[in-house]
Protein backbone atom coordinates (compact mmCIF):
# COMPACT_ATOMS: atom_id res chain seq x y z
CA UNK A 1 0.00 0.00 0.00
CA UNK A 2 1.46 3.56 -0.75
CA UNK A 3 2.28 5.26 1.75
CA UNK A 4 2.33 9.61 2.50
CA UNK A 5 3.89 11.80 4.03
CA UNK A 6 3.52 14.99 5.32
CA UNK A 7 6.04 17.72 3.21
CA UNK A 8 5.68 20.71 5.63
CA UNK A 9 8.74 22.10 3.87
CA UNK A 10 11.07 22.95 6.81
CA UNK A 11 8.18 25.34 7.78
CA UNK A 12 8.31 27.00 11.72
CA UNK A 13 5.13 27.98 12.78
CA UNK A 14 6.50 29.91 15.89
CA UNK A 15 5.47 33.41 15.95
CA UNK A 16 8.75 36.28 17.00
CA UNK A 17 7.77 38.90 19.41
CA UNK A 18 7.50 41.42 16.57
CA UNK A 19 4.60 39.01 14.65
CA UNK A 20 2.97 38.79 18.50
CA UNK A 21 3.59 43.21 18.89
CA UNK A 22 1.59 43.45 15.45
CA UNK A 23 -1.27 40.83 16.37
CA UNK A 24 -1.41 42.37 19.71
CA UNK A 25 -1.72 45.87 17.94
CA UNK A 26 -4.31 44.93 15.84
CA UNK A 27 -6.48 43.15 18.02
CA UNK A 28 -6.65 46.19 19.98
CA UNK A 29 -7.24 48.83 17.21
CA UNK A 30 -10.10 45.95 16.01
CA UNK A 31 -11.95 46.00 19.82
CA UNK A 32 -11.64 49.74 20.80
CA UNK A 33 -11.97 51.68 17.34
CA UNK A 34 -13.40 49.31 14.73
CA UNK A 35 -16.49 47.57 16.96
CA UNK A 36 -17.69 50.29 18.46
CA UNK A 37 -20.54 51.62 15.83
CA UNK A 38 -20.16 48.47 13.73
CA UNK A 39 -23.86 47.54 13.71
CA UNK A 40 -24.47 50.61 12.50
CA UNK A 41 -22.50 51.21 9.65
CA UNK A 42 -23.50 47.50 8.71
CA UNK A 43 -26.88 48.82 8.50
CA UNK A 44 -26.05 52.47 6.48
CA UNK A 45 -23.78 50.71 4.55
CA UNK A 46 -21.43 53.85 4.99
CA UNK A 47 -18.16 53.60 4.69
CA UNK A 48 -15.77 53.37 7.73
CA UNK A 49 -13.74 56.71 6.44
CA UNK A 50 -12.45 57.60 9.97
CA UNK A 51 -10.84 53.76 11.29
CA UNK A 52 -9.45 53.18 7.68
CA UNK A 53 -7.86 56.47 8.20
CA UNK A 54 -6.50 55.47 11.60
CA UNK A 55 -5.09 52.28 9.91
CA UNK A 56 -3.25 53.94 7.56
CA UNK A 57 -1.89 55.83 10.86
CA UNK A 58 -1.48 52.79 12.05
CA UNK A 59 0.81 51.24 9.34
CA UNK A 60 -1.74 48.82 8.48
CA UNK A 61 -2.44 49.20 4.60
CA UNK A 62 1.19 49.27 3.60
CA UNK A 63 2.72 46.90 6.01
CA UNK A 64 4.67 44.66 3.59
CA UNK A 65 5.92 47.50 1.76
CA UNK A 66 9.36 48.39 1.83
CA UNK A 67 10.18 51.31 4.03
CA UNK A 68 11.84 52.97 1.34
CA UNK A 69 8.44 53.78 -0.38
CA UNK A 70 6.36 54.58 3.30
CA UNK A 71 5.58 51.02 4.19
CA UNK A 72 6.13 48.82 7.27
CA UNK A 73 8.62 46.73 5.66
CA UNK A 74 6.75 43.40 7.08
CA UNK A 75 6.51 39.56 6.58
CA UNK A 76 3.20 38.32 4.98
CA UNK A 77 3.12 36.60 8.37
CA UNK A 78 2.85 39.82 10.14
CA UNK A 79 -0.05 40.74 7.31
CA UNK A 80 -2.37 37.93 7.97
CA UNK A 81 -1.94 37.77 11.64
CA UNK A 82 -3.38 41.30 11.23
CA UNK A 83 -5.84 40.57 9.09
CA UNK A 84 -7.22 37.53 10.85
CA UNK A 85 -7.80 39.94 14.10
CA UNK A 86 -9.16 42.89 12.46
CA UNK A 87 -11.67 40.10 10.21
CA UNK A 88 -13.02 38.86 13.39
CA UNK A 89 -14.71 42.07 13.96
CA UNK A 90 -15.28 44.05 11.01
CA UNK A 91 -14.39 42.54 7.32
CA UNK A 92 -15.58 45.55 5.62
CA UNK A 93 -12.36 47.04 7.09
CA UNK A 94 -10.20 44.16 6.53
CA UNK A 95 -11.37 43.77 2.66
CA UNK A 96 -10.26 47.90 2.30
CA UNK A 97 -7.30 46.58 3.84
CA UNK A 98 -6.48 43.42 1.77
CA UNK A 99 -7.05 45.02 -1.61
CA UNK A 100 -4.42 48.02 -0.45
CA UNK A 101 -1.62 45.16 0.95
CA UNK A 102 -2.07 42.48 -1.69
CA UNK A 103 -2.82 43.54 -4.57
CA UNK A 104 -2.77 47.07 -5.39
CA UNK A 105 0.62 47.70 -3.19
CA UNK A 106 2.05 43.96 -4.02
CA UNK A 107 1.38 44.58 -7.38
CA UNK A 108 3.26 47.93 -8.07
CA UNK A 109 6.24 46.63 -6.00
CA UNK A 110 6.67 44.10 -7.60
CA UNK A 111 6.33 45.34 -10.90
CA UNK A 112 6.08 48.54 -11.30
CA UNK A 113 8.93 50.82 -12.40
CA UNK A 114 10.81 53.10 -10.15
CA UNK A 115 9.17 56.24 -11.28
CA UNK A 116 5.66 54.38 -10.44
CA UNK A 117 7.12 53.15 -6.72
CA UNK A 118 7.96 57.02 -6.16
CA UNK A 119 4.78 58.81 -7.33
CA UNK A 120 2.10 56.21 -6.24
CA UNK A 121 3.43 53.52 -4.07
CA UNK A 122 4.34 55.66 -1.33
CA UNK A 123 0.55 57.57 -1.20
CA UNK A 124 -1.10 53.95 -0.96
CA UNK A 125 1.60 52.08 2.04
CA UNK A 126 0.96 55.28 4.16
CA UNK A 127 -2.71 55.49 3.68
CA UNK A 128 -3.05 59.27 1.69
CA UNK A 129 -5.08 57.40 -0.50
CA UNK A 130 -6.44 53.90 -0.89
CA UNK A 131 -6.15 51.75 -4.22
CA UNK A 132 -8.38 49.74 -6.27
CA UNK A 133 -8.05 46.76 -8.25
CA UNK A 134 -10.48 46.79 -11.56
CA UNK A 135 -10.50 43.72 -13.25
CA UNK A 136 -14.13 41.81 -13.03
CA UNK A 137 -16.46 43.08 -15.14
CA UNK A 138 -19.97 42.02 -16.30
CA UNK A 139 -19.35 38.91 -18.29
CA UNK A 140 -15.40 38.81 -17.14
CA UNK A 141 -15.47 37.46 -13.66
CA UNK A 142 -13.85 33.89 -13.12
CA UNK A 143 -12.88 34.20 -16.93
CA UNK A 144 -10.54 37.21 -16.69
CA UNK A 145 -9.25 36.69 -20.55
CA UNK A 146 -12.94 38.06 -21.19
CA UNK A 147 -11.83 41.57 -21.07
CA UNK A 148 -14.05 44.39 -22.52
CA UNK A 149 -12.70 47.23 -21.34
CA UNK A 150 -10.28 48.32 -24.11
CA UNK A 151 -7.57 50.24 -23.77
CA UNK A 152 -6.23 51.45 -27.63
CA UNK A 153 -2.74 52.22 -28.18
CA UNK A 154 -2.16 55.96 -28.85
CA UNK A 155 1.06 56.30 -29.89
CA UNK A 156 2.51 58.14 -27.00
CA UNK A 157 -0.87 57.13 -24.34
CA UNK A 158 -4.09 54.71 -24.48
CA UNK A 159 -7.28 55.55 -25.01
CA UNK A 160 -9.68 53.65 -22.22
CA UNK A 161 -12.81 52.64 -22.97
CA UNK A 162 -15.18 50.34 -21.10
CA UNK A 163 -16.51 49.04 -17.60
CA UNK A 164 -15.66 47.34 -14.52
CA UNK A 165 -18.03 45.64 -12.13
CA UNK A 166 -17.81 45.27 -7.99
CA UNK A 167 -14.66 46.87 -7.24
CA UNK A 168 -14.27 47.02 -3.49
CA UNK A 169 -12.70 50.48 -2.89
CA UNK A 170 -14.62 51.85 -5.54
CA UNK A 171 -15.38 54.95 -4.58
CA UNK A 172 -12.90 56.10 -2.15
CA UNK A 173 -9.77 55.33 -3.55
CA UNK A 174 -7.34 57.80 -5.61
CA UNK A 175 -5.47 54.99 -7.53
CA UNK A 176 -6.85 52.47 -9.84
CA UNK A 177 -5.15 49.56 -11.26
CA UNK A 178 -7.45 48.98 -14.41
CA UNK A 179 -6.68 45.77 -16.55
CA UNK A 180 -7.83 46.42 -20.50
CA UNK A 181 -7.49 44.73 -23.51
CA UNK A 182 -5.35 46.18 -26.38
CA UNK A 183 -4.75 43.54 -28.70
CA UNK A 184 -7.59 41.63 -29.04
CA UNK A 185 -6.08 39.16 -31.53
CA UNK A 186 -3.61 38.39 -28.96
CA UNK A 187 -6.22 37.54 -26.44
CA UNK A 188 -4.62 37.13 -23.13
CA UNK A 189 -1.18 37.81 -24.72
CA UNK A 190 -3.05 41.38 -25.46
CA UNK A 191 -4.32 42.16 -22.50
CA UNK A 192 -2.49 45.22 -20.20
CA UNK A 193 -2.92 47.23 -16.46
CA UNK A 194 -2.50 50.68 -16.48
CA UNK A 195 -2.73 53.16 -13.72
CA UNK A 196 -5.68 55.45 -13.54
CA UNK A 197 -5.77 58.45 -11.22
CA UNK A 198 -9.43 59.54 -9.92
CA UNK A 199 -10.18 63.14 -11.65
CA UNK A 200 -8.99 61.92 -14.94
CA UNK A 201 -11.33 63.00 -17.42
CA UNK A 202 -13.56 60.03 -18.77
CA UNK A 203 -13.44 58.35 -15.19
CA UNK A 204 -16.76 58.11 -13.58
CA UNK A 205 -17.58 56.37 -10.29
CA UNK A 206 -21.10 54.52 -11.22
CA UNK A 207 -23.53 52.91 -8.77
CA UNK A 208 -23.03 50.98 -5.50
CA UNK A 209 -23.78 48.15 -4.86
CA UNK A 210 -25.69 46.90 -2.31
CA UNK A 211 -24.69 43.99 -0.71
CA UNK A 212 -25.59 40.90 1.73
CA UNK A 213 -22.61 41.14 3.43
CA UNK A 214 -19.08 43.78 4.22
CA UNK A 215 -22.00 46.20 3.81
CA UNK A 216 -20.13 49.06 4.97
CA UNK A 217 -17.00 48.65 2.13
CA UNK A 218 -17.83 50.85 -0.86
CA UNK A 219 -18.08 48.81 -3.79
CA UNK A 220 -19.28 50.63 -7.12
CA UNK A 221 -18.64 49.85 -10.61
CA UNK A 222 -16.33 52.33 -12.71
CA UNK A 223 -16.96 53.77 -16.06
CA UNK A 224 -13.89 54.91 -18.47
CA UNK A 225 -15.48 56.75 -21.74
CA UNK A 226 -12.28 57.85 -23.66
CA UNK A 227 -9.59 58.16 -21.10
CA UNK A 228 -6.15 59.41 -21.63
CA UNK A 229 -3.84 57.24 -20.06
CA UNK A 230 -0.30 57.59 -20.63
CA UNK A 231 2.33 55.40 -21.71
CA UNK A 232 4.20 55.47 -18.49
CA UNK A 233 0.95 54.38 -16.23
CA UNK A 234 1.51 50.78 -17.99
CA UNK A 235 2.33 48.40 -15.65
CA UNK A 236 5.47 45.99 -17.21
CA UNK A 237 6.12 45.42 -21.10
CA UNK A 238 3.51 45.41 -23.75
CA UNK A 239 0.83 42.34 -23.18
CA UNK A 240 1.36 41.71 -19.46
CA UNK A 241 -1.11 42.82 -17.91
CA UNK A 242 -3.18 39.25 -17.75
CA UNK A 243 0.00 38.04 -16.42
CA UNK A 244 0.03 40.40 -13.74
CA UNK A 245 -3.47 40.19 -12.36
CA UNK A 246 -2.93 36.36 -12.15
CA UNK A 247 0.61 36.68 -10.26
CA UNK A 248 -0.79 39.25 -7.98
CA UNK A 249 -4.23 37.29 -7.30
CA UNK A 250 -2.09 34.40 -6.60
CA UNK A 251 -0.75 36.66 -3.20
CA UNK A 252 -4.30 38.56 -2.84
CA UNK A 253 -5.77 34.87 -1.78
CA UNK A 254 -3.69 34.68 1.37
CA UNK A 255 -5.55 38.04 2.22
CA UNK A 256 -8.65 36.74 1.96
CA UNK A 257 -8.05 33.28 3.47
CA UNK A 258 -6.84 35.10 6.60
CA UNK A 259 -10.30 37.40 6.34
CA UNK A 260 -11.74 34.10 6.27
CA UNK A 261 -10.15 32.33 9.13
CA UNK A 262 -10.56 35.97 10.96
CA UNK A 263 -14.37 36.03 10.40
CA UNK A 264 -14.39 32.07 11.60
CA UNK A 265 -12.36 32.85 14.54
CA UNK A 266 -15.07 35.82 15.55
CA UNK A 267 -17.90 34.04 15.32
CA UNK A 268 -16.62 31.14 17.22
CA UNK A 269 -15.21 32.99 20.15
CA UNK A 270 -18.63 34.29 20.37
CA UNK A 271 -20.25 31.62 20.29
CA UNK A 272 -17.54 29.86 22.89
CA UNK A 273 -18.81 32.58 25.05
CA UNK A 274 -22.20 32.50 24.69
CA UNK A 275 -22.18 29.11 25.53
CA UNK A 276 -21.06 29.85 28.67
CA UNK A 277 -23.46 32.45 29.83
CA UNK A 278 -26.72 30.95 27.97
CA UNK A 279 -28.49 28.43 30.36
CA UNK A 280 -31.03 26.17 29.62
CA UNK A 281 -32.45 23.18 31.21
CA UNK A 282 -30.83 24.42 34.37
CA UNK A 283 -27.43 24.49 33.31
CA UNK A 284 -24.84 26.66 30.73
CA UNK A 285 -25.23 25.65 27.47
CA UNK A 286 -22.16 25.02 26.94
CA UNK A 287 -22.26 21.72 29.31
CA UNK A 288 -24.88 20.23 26.93
CA UNK A 289 -22.83 18.03 24.78
CA UNK A 290 -24.35 19.02 21.11
CA UNK A 291 -23.21 22.38 22.13
CA UNK A 292 -19.68 21.05 23.29
CA UNK A 293 -19.88 18.72 19.64
CA UNK A 294 -20.33 21.75 18.05
CA UNK A 295 -17.67 24.00 19.45
CA UNK A 296 -14.66 21.77 19.28
CA UNK A 297 -15.15 20.85 15.64
CA UNK A 298 -15.35 24.55 15.23
CA UNK A 299 -12.27 24.87 16.77
CA UNK A 300 -10.90 22.14 15.40
CA UNK A 301 -11.64 23.44 11.94
CA UNK A 302 -10.37 26.85 12.31
CA UNK A 303 -7.00 25.54 13.74
CA UNK A 304 -6.42 23.58 10.22
CA UNK A 305 -7.48 26.27 8.32
CA UNK A 306 -5.14 28.52 10.22
CA UNK A 307 -2.15 26.46 9.52
CA UNK A 308 -3.03 26.49 5.81
CA UNK A 309 -2.93 30.64 5.98
CA UNK A 310 0.31 30.18 7.78
CA UNK A 311 1.68 27.88 5.33
CA UNK A 312 0.82 29.92 2.68
CA UNK A 313 2.11 33.11 4.22
CA UNK A 314 5.25 31.28 5.15
CA UNK A 315 6.39 30.02 1.32
CA UNK A 316 5.56 33.53 -0.13
CA UNK A 317 8.31 34.79 2.44
CA UNK A 318 10.23 32.37 1.76
CA UNK A 319 9.67 33.22 -2.03
CA UNK A 320 9.26 29.48 -2.53
CA UNK A 321 5.96 28.43 -4.57
CA UNK A 322 2.71 29.06 -2.97
CA UNK A 323 0.19 29.32 -5.70
CA UNK A 324 -1.04 26.07 -4.70
CA UNK A 325 -0.89 26.46 -0.97
CA UNK A 326 -2.61 29.85 -1.18
CA UNK A 327 -5.46 28.33 -3.34
CA UNK A 328 -5.74 25.75 -0.29
CA UNK A 329 -5.34 28.01 2.02
CA UNK A 330 -8.52 30.32 0.49
CA UNK A 331 -10.84 27.31 -0.37
CA UNK A 332 -10.69 26.03 3.00
CA UNK A 333 -10.60 28.78 5.35
CA UNK A 334 -13.81 30.14 3.36
CA UNK A 335 -15.23 27.04 3.58
CA UNK A 336 -15.07 26.77 7.18
CA UNK A 337 -16.02 30.67 7.60
CA UNK A 338 -19.55 30.02 6.27
CA UNK A 339 -19.59 26.62 7.75
CA UNK A 340 -18.80 27.91 11.78
CA UNK A 341 -20.34 30.92 11.40
CA UNK A 342 -23.70 29.14 10.54
CA UNK A 343 -22.85 27.20 13.28
CA UNK A 344 -22.61 30.19 15.41
CA UNK A 345 -25.56 31.50 14.79
CA UNK A 346 -27.56 28.41 15.55
CA UNK A 347 -25.45 28.09 19.10
CA UNK A 348 -27.06 31.83 19.72
CA UNK A 349 -30.36 30.61 18.75
CA UNK A 350 -33.14 33.53 18.50
CA UNK A 351 -30.26 35.73 19.38
CA UNK A 352 -27.74 34.65 16.85
CA UNK A 353 -30.50 35.87 14.49
CA UNK A 354 -30.42 40.03 14.97
CA UNK A 355 -27.90 42.43 14.77
CA UNK A 356 -26.81 42.78 18.13
CA UNK A 357 -24.81 39.59 18.61
CA UNK A 358 -22.78 40.35 15.52
CA UNK A 359 -22.79 36.55 14.31
CA UNK A 360 -25.53 37.13 11.65
CA UNK A 361 -23.57 39.73 10.34
CA UNK A 362 -20.21 37.46 10.49
CA UNK A 363 -22.82 35.23 8.62
CA UNK A 364 -23.32 37.56 5.44
CA UNK A 365 -20.07 38.43 5.40
CA UNK A 366 -18.35 35.22 5.22
CA UNK A 367 -20.04 34.26 1.79
CA UNK A 368 -17.95 36.44 0.24
CA UNK A 369 -14.83 34.95 0.76
CA UNK A 370 -15.92 32.03 -1.19
CA UNK A 371 -16.50 34.16 -4.44
CA UNK A 372 -14.15 37.05 -4.45
CA UNK A 373 -10.57 36.94 -5.77
CA UNK A 374 -11.08 33.84 -7.25
CA UNK A 375 -14.36 31.71 -6.28
CA UNK A 376 -14.01 27.94 -5.25
CA UNK A 377 -14.47 26.52 -8.11
CA UNK A 378 -11.64 28.36 -9.62
CA UNK A 379 -9.59 27.63 -6.37
CA UNK A 380 -10.44 23.40 -7.60
CA UNK A 381 -9.14 24.47 -11.32
CA UNK A 382 -5.69 25.88 -9.60
CA UNK A 383 -5.22 22.86 -6.96
CA UNK A 384 -5.52 20.44 -9.57
CA UNK A 385 -3.52 22.41 -11.93
CA UNK A 386 -0.57 22.50 -9.37
CA UNK A 387 -1.48 18.78 -8.73
CA UNK A 388 0.16 17.99 -12.26
CA UNK A 389 2.54 20.77 -12.55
Amino acid sequence: MATATLDLQGLNFNLSEEHLAVQEAARDFAQNELLPGIVERDNEARFPAQQVKRMGELGFLGMMVSPDYGGGGMDTVSYVLAMEEISKIDASASVVMSVNNSLVCFGLEAYGTEEQKRTYLTRLATGETLGAFCLSEPEAGSDATSQATTAEDKGDYYLVNGTKNWITNGNSSGICLVIAQTDREKKHRGINCLIIEKGTPGFVVGKKEDKMGIRASDTHSLLFTDVHVPKANRIGDDGFGFKFAMSTLNGGRIGIAAQALGIAAGAYELALKYSQERKAFGKQIFDHQAIQFKLAEMATKIEAARLLVYKAARLKDEHKDYVQAAAMAKLFASDVAMWATTEAVQIHGGYGYVKEFHVERLMRDAKITQIYEGTSEIQKLVIARELVR
